[in-house]
């Protein structure tokens, strides 16, 4: 729906993130990225059992590294083209390394350390009108002030 009932507002109506013959790639993408990343980072965090928590972390790890596989082969999670899967992947790695690594104990490797996840990251950054949604400071205001259990990384040192 995102993909054609509003073009009407945005500068690049054209830009169709959901090609028809990629759908079912792309839903298929969709599903283990938000199970084992998207909502993976979200159940390692709010995990209050070292049990299931050794299982999202572990799931989490898992996916990061399909991802990096399948990144080493080529550009975008669907092929060459970039699609609503990469954009729904980005929005949690770019808050991975800054915010999930404290808040949600997502600590055994951070995105810069898989080559391929890292340039991924930093190409779809550079798509035009990305970078203009990543406000770094907002990202972190809001982790640390949404989640009260979680002390802010700069509080210890306070």
């Amino acid at each position: 729906m995102f993909n054609s009932e509003f073009n009407d507002i945005p500068e690049n109506p054209a830009l169709d993130l959901y090609p028809k013959p990629l759908q079912a790639q792309i839903d298929e993408v969709n599903e283990w990225v938000y199970d084992g990343i998207n909502n993976g980072v979200y159940m390692c965090g709010f995990a209050v059992k070292q049990g299931p928590y050794n299982e999202a972390v572990t799931k989490l790890y898992q996916t990061l590294d399909k991802c990096e596989e399948i990144l080493s082969k080529q550009r975008y999670l669907c092929g060459n083209t970039v699609t609503e899967a990469d954009i729904r992947l980005f929005v949690t790695l770019i808050r991975f390394d800054e915010v999930y690594l404290v808040h949600f104990k997502c600590n055994q490797k951070l995105i810069r350390e898989y080559p391929n996840l890292f340039n991924y990251t930093k190409d779809i950054f550079q798509l035009p009108g990305i970078s203009s949604t990543v406000n770094m400071e907002h990202i972190n205001r809001h982790y640390d002030g949404s989640h009260p259990f979680h002390q802010p990384i700069w509080s210890y040192w306070s």
